[in-house]
């Protein structure tokens, strides 16, 4: 017991909380000699903070899944419609039966392309209109870990999509593949979701610069994409469009590469060979992620230095 008329030390904020959790005790934990040798973090929590910020943002659109299990007969069903419609067009032409297989996987991307769209592109414009886009650049993470963590759940939420369309599809139509490279086709639609979800991180950058057209563009993307792209037919017929597809979007180009991959082509796609779509790919990812990561840090940095976000006509 201390002396009577001795002042005893008054706990600390940290005794009298408790003990700090092992998982965070590396973060709040560590003594240090001022705040700002506090917030002198390692590489090592600066990646383990970005990642726990991957996992947050994921988290709602993975688990949203199992939250209303009537979406998902919607997911599933209602677009399976769309591409047996096309199905029943080509049969009635007497066309050759790689283009059922063309329609299926393109009915299968679809999911993808509008996951791209309406749940990335998007989706700052729309945090910002909530009021969530000043805590995400007043939070000590990297910006890009949010838009991460959105691709990451947006993915696994259209491949339930995908991955019905494709199933039902093939059983329902007898849908057979001509499979000799394995590798490369993995490879190729990897390579096609990455440069998918890198063009959707730097168009959400330009929808909260260019403000409420966000929601009139990201119409404008939607049905035209479909066309050039060749989505229900080969991309190659469109000529010098279906050139430029191939140059500008990530979605034609995978297409016609997992189209040469997965079944015997009816004749000349007019289109380049798979490995040379694959490094199409591989230089779009580059391109997309970097000029994403380029704009987030130009919108970070003015939104600290001024107070406030560059929005047109606001």
């Amino acid at each position: 017991m201390a002396a009577p008329g001795v002042a005893q030390p008054s706990p600390s904020p940290a005794s009298s909380a408790g003990p700090v959790a092992p998982a965070l005790r590396r973060f709040v934990g560590r003594p240090t000699a001022s705040p700002q040798a506090a917030a002198d973090w390692t590489a090592r929590q600066i990646w383990a903070n970005d990642l726990r910020s991957v996992v947050g943002r994921a988290y709602p659109r993975v688990r949203g899944l199992t939250r209303e299990p009537s979406w998902l007969v919607f997911q599933m069903l209602l677009p399976f419609l769309t591409t047996s419609s096309f199905v029943f067009v080509y049969r009635a032409l007497d066309a050759p039966a790689a283009y059922i297989g063309f329609v299926v996987i393109g009915g299968a991307m679809t999911a993808f392309w509008l996951n791209v769209v309406w749940m990335m592109a998007a989706q700052l414009y729309w945090e910002k209109d909530q009021g969530n886009l000043e805590l995400y650049f007043a939070a000590p993470m990297n910006v890009m870990s949010v838009l991460v963590g959105m691709a990451v759940g947006g993915l696994v939420m259209s491949s339930t999509r995908a991955v019905s369309i494709l199933l039902i599809a093939t059983f329902v139509f007898g849908v057979t593949f001509s499979i000799s490279q394995w590798l490369l086709l993995v490879a190729v639609f990897i390579l096609t979701l990455t440069a998918l979800y890198g063009l959707g991180m730097m168009l959400a950058s330009l929808f909260v610069m260019w403000g409420r057209e966000a929601f009139h563009l990201t119409q404008l993307l939607t049905e035209p994409v479909y066309f050039v792209s060749g989505l229900n037919f080969p991309v190659g017929r469109l000529g010098f469009l279906g050139a430029l597809a191939i140059a500008l979007i990530p979605l034609a180009v995978g297409l016609d590469a997992m189209r040469q991959l997965a079944f015997v082509s009816p004749g000349p796609t007019g289109t380049p060979d798979p490995g040379t779509e694959a490094l199409i790919l591989v230089a779009m990812t580059a391109v997309f992620v970097g000029l994403a990561r380029f704009l987030l840090k130009s919108m970070e940095e003015r939104a600290r230095r001024e107070g406030r976000l560059t929005v047109r006509w606001r």
